[in-house]
C-alpha cells in the first residue's frame, strides 16, 4: 500500500469513528435527591391538604441532560399552562421534568401508591447550572385531601434510570408497576423500576 493510499484510508477511519462518537448517546448523568420536606415525623397540612414536599434533585452534568424540558409554576385550575412559565397539572410523569417519580403510600387518585404524582408540582426551577453539574428545585403545595387525613404516610422520590439509553433522563412512567405484587408501591418497586439516583423518603403524619 502506498503513502497515499495509507493516508486516504486513515482519514477515512477518523471521519467513520467521529460519525460514530456524535451519533452515540452521552452517557447520563448522576443524580442526588434530597428531600427537604416534608421531613420524618412532621405533622402536615390541615384538613388533609396544605402540606408541601419540597426536593432539590442535583446531577452531574449540564442541563440538557438531566429530562428538564422547561421551568414551570403551574397549578390546578387556571393556573395550568398558564404564561409566563406554563406546565401542565395533573396526576402521571412530569411533562417539565420528565424523570421524577414521586410516590406517595395514602395516594387516592389513579393507580393509588403507584402512581407518579410528579406531574402535580408546581414549581420547577434551576438553583444551579453549570456543563459539569445542575441542581433543580421543585416544590408541590397540596391543594386538595386526596392523600388522607389523620393518617400516617410516607413519600419516595427517585429519578428513573435511563430506560431508553439516550442519555437523558427523561424516562419516568405515569404508573409504577407493583413489581412484587403485593398491592402497593414503595422503594423495592422503585429499584426493580430501575432508578439512577438514591430514593428519598420520609414518614410523616398528614393532620385531620
Amino acid at each position: 500500500m502506498n503513502t497515499h493510499h495509507a493516508v486516504a484510508r486513515a482519514a477515512a477511519l477518523g471521519l467513520f469513528v467521529a460519525a460514530a462518537v456524535a451519533a452515540a448517546p452521552a452517557r447520563a448523568a448522576e443524580a442526588k435527591v434530597e428531600l427537604l420536606a416534608p421531613r420524618n415525623g412532621d405533622r402536615v397540612g390541615r384538613e388533609g391538604f396544605g402540606w408541601v414536599v419540597d426536593l432539590a434533585v442535583r446531577f452531574d452534568g449540564p442541563v440538557e441532560r438531566t429530562g428538564l424540558t422547561a421551568l414551570q409554576l403551574t397549578g390546578p385550575g387556571p393556573h395550568a399552562s398558564a404564561p409566563p412559565m406554563p406546565g401542565t397539572f395533573s396526576i402521571g410523569a412530569d411533562d417539565r421534568f420528565r424523570g421524577l417519580v414521586v410516590l406517595v403510600s395514602t395516594t387516592a387518585p389513579g393507580a393509588r401508591s403507584c402512581q407518579n404524582i410528579a406531574n402535580l408540582f408546581n414549581l420547577t426551577g434551576l438553583s444551579d447550572a453549570t456543563q459539569r453539574s445542575t441542581e433543580i428545585r421543585d416544590a408541590w403545595i397540596v391543594g386538595a385531601p386526596n392523600f388522607g387525613r389523620d393518617t400516617h404516610a410516607t413519600v419516595w422520590v427517585a429519578i428513573a434510570a435511563d430506560r431508553d439509553g439516550n442519555g437523558v433522563y427523561d424516562d419516568a412512567p405515569d404508573v409504577v408497576p407493583d413489581a412484587d405484587g403485593d398491592g402497593a408501591c414503595d422503594e423495592r418497586d422503585l429499584r426493580a423500576l430501575g432508578v439512577a439516583s438514591n430514593v428519598a423518603r420520609a414518614d410523616f403524619f398528614v393532620n385531620p
